[in-house]
């Protein structure tokens, strides 16, 4: 039997121990599985207590199942799902029961949700939706992916591809019946009127995505400075926990340290990086170097010096906020005549981190933008749409060279369009999205 007519199973809540594990069962053979498990089948979408019992007849758990006959189910299939105590020796015995049965297996990660996609009842973009939702840190991610979970792309690519093939038809119709006398000669003016609308449109839309994919992955901010003015201990103010070691000795930190913040809603990764100093120790060479690099791939960089400094040792091209820190230590601050720093804080004391954190809050609003209503949330769906614009740029200007090509670049238009959706030619892609699904989802 081919894997994909196996009937598969998973655990599909958290990690046990918990109070209630729900183990879910897709496939032809589910409802055997069921009725073996549980002695009957119940009615469709209702709750039913049942005395779960293995092969030999040996009780496994006191629980509740319910049944989903397909396709009015989850992935489309029949559906059994299996409402246990979640204990791991629970846990253990159902899941022998359930591997004991003939055809039945456990499933691969993202398996489920791929059935589901298969079986027509979502597309291509929702399903990433359903990934980003998962794996969402911040509320703001949770309601950008919710939104791709509704059908927020999906929808429009499906009108643009109806509207594209309805342009289609209109220039092969022209090509196939120039010579009948019912067929208006100037059929190909309404379609030309639509691709032209309709690429502005796409193109609309691309423009105005600028971060929007970046909120899936949040905002990096590094913090950097020479050895020992305060960084580690500034990390932590901003983590509100112990996450880097503190040392009055330069050069503690050596590599580089990663915390994820939710700073209102906004997704953001904050770097402790090594000191940046001149050093003949290899170790903290390397770890200089490391500090150099991510400071210039990250989207902002807190410079950190002591109060009375006044160099600022990165050059790149990413923004800086200078941060003047110890000022609890009464430095003599703008003795060289330079301007006041932008942030002054004490990083042990806290004073003025609330400050800083509000305008950390500030960047990220100004960095995403609307970046939470886009349409595009991944690189993947950029690519496509560009070459569906592509696309209908061609089209357009292969008016006048023949109506062949016009007819052409809009089949290439619609088949952009379709692996966006994934309703053709997407196999190379799909293992590749749904590997990164968890086991059970």
């Amino acid at each position: 039997m081919h894997p994909r007519d196996q009937t598969i199973f998973a655990l599909s809540s958290g990690r046990p121990p918990s109070a209630i594990a729900i183990v879910r069962v897709s496939g032809p053979e589910a409802g055997a599985a069921l009725k073996k498990l549980a002695g009957k089948i119940p009615s469709p979408r209702v709750a039913t207590r049942a005395s779960l019992r293995d092969a030999s007849d040996q009780g496994i758990d006191d629980s509740i199942v319910l049944w989903f006959p397909g396709p009015a189910s989850a992935t489309g299939e029949d559906v059994a799902e299996f409402h246990v105590h979640g204990g791991r020796a629970v846990l253990g015995s159902l899941f022998a029961a359930l591997a004991g049965i003939k055809n039945l297996r456990a499933a691969e990660p993202g398996e489920f949700t791929r059935r589901a996609f298969e079986n027509g009842k979502l597309d291509l973009t929702e399903a990433e939706g359903l990934d980003d939702l998962i794996h969402a840190d911040t509320d703001r991610q949770r309601r950008q992916a919710l939104r791709q979970l509704k059908g927020l792309l999906g929808e429009r690519a499906r009108d643009w591809r109806k509207q594209v093939i309805e342009a289609s038809a209109l220039i092969e119709a022209g090509i196939d019946f120039s010579d009948e006398g019912d067929v208006p000669v100037e059929l190909i003016a309404p379609a030309l009127e639509k691709i032209e609308a309709l690429r502005d449109e796409i193109k609309e839309v691309l423009a105005a995505q600028g971060q929007a994919e970046r909120l899936r992955d949040g905002l990096v901010v590094a913090i950097a400075g020479p050895p020992n003015v305060g960084k580690s201990t500034l990390m932590n103010q901003l983590a509100r926990r112990e996450v880097a070691i503190v040392s009055p000795h330069a050069g503690t930190t050596r590599d580089i340290i990663e915390v994820q913040l939710d700073l209102d809603g906004y997704p953001v990764t904050v770097i402790d990086t090594a000191g940046i100093r001149e050093t003949d120790d290899p170790v903290e060479q390397e770890g200089v170097r490391r500090a150099r690099t991510r400071a210039a791939e990250a989207d902002l960089v807190l410079w950190l010096a002591d109060a009375d400094s006044a160099k600022m040792g990165h050059d790149g091209s990413t923004p800086v906020w200078l941060v003047r820190n110890k000022i609890d230590l009464d430095h003599a601050v703008g003795r060289d005549g330079i301007a006041l720093p932008e942030f002054r804080i004490s990083a042990a004391r806290g004073d003025g981190v609330a400050g800083l954190i509000g305008a950390l809050v500030g960047f990220a609003q100004d960095f995403f933008g609307s970046a939470e209503s886009g349409l595009i949330t991944r690189e993947r769906q950029r690519s496509l749409l560009m070459d569906t614009a592509a696309s209908l740029d061609r089209s357009l200007a292969a008016v006048g060279r023949g109506e062949e090509l016009v007819a052409e670049d809009l089949r290439s238009a619609a088949y952009s369009l379709g692996r966006l959706l994934g309703r053709v030619d997407v196999e190379d892609i799909l293992d590749v999205i749904f590997r990164e699904f968890c086991i059970g989802k």
